[in-house]
């Protein structure tokens, strides 16, 4: 469990992406610009924890790269487009990290294996996974983050699970600042 009063800028904040920051699209990926659209409050949401975590970073499985249904460059203006809007909403995105392959080639970049959030601590050694909170909308976010030793947050309407879970990301802010 979180105890929230001890979050500060030396705590790290990882956030899955689809379904947790913009809308899933049902069995398909978000390949373009105009179809990536921000869930709502997410946003602000994230400008906000701009002022209370150290690091924001994203971690996302994105097969549709692996099954030929977009490109690297399809991912990257996506992750431009996403980036730019946080920023004019005065937060930001330290990074983000995807993994392009196919679930059934296992890779070790592909939640629930940590390869990204080993990338991550490569590329930010202060992160520390002890002080690090995982939001995802997935048992696969939550293993990730058991497996890396984070903390767990489940954006879910189903709250019987073993997990905090929250109904969006507006509400997890809400939780971090009511304590």
């Amino acid at each position: 469990m979180v105890n929230f009063k001890e979050i500060d800028i030396s705590w790290t904040l990882f956030l899955d992406r689809d379904g947790v920051i913009n809308k899933k699209l049902d069995n398909d990926y978000v390949k373009t610009i105009n179809e990536f659209e921000f869930l709502p409050f997410a946003e602000e949401s994230i400008a906000a924890f701009s002022n209370i975590f150290g690091r924001i970073i994203i971690v996302t499985n994105q097969q549709g790269i692996g099954k030929g249904l977009m490109t690297e460059a399809d991912l990257m203006s996506v992750h431009q487009h996403l980036k730019n809007k946080i920023m004019l909403s005065n937060g930001r995105i330290d990074a983000i990290y995807h993994a392009p392959k196919l679930a059934s080639e296992n890779s070790s970049m592909r939640k629930p294996n940590i390869g990204m959030a080993l990338k991550a601590k490569e590329n930010f050694p202060a992160i520390d996974f002890n002080k690090s909170i995982m939001v995802g909308d997935s048992v696969s976010d939550m293993l990730f983050a058991e497996n890396a030793k984070m903390k767990k947050v489940f954006i879910s309407k189903e709250k019987n699970t073993p997990y905090l879970s929250v109904d969006s990301l507006a509400d997890f802010y809400k939780l971090i600042i009511e304590k």
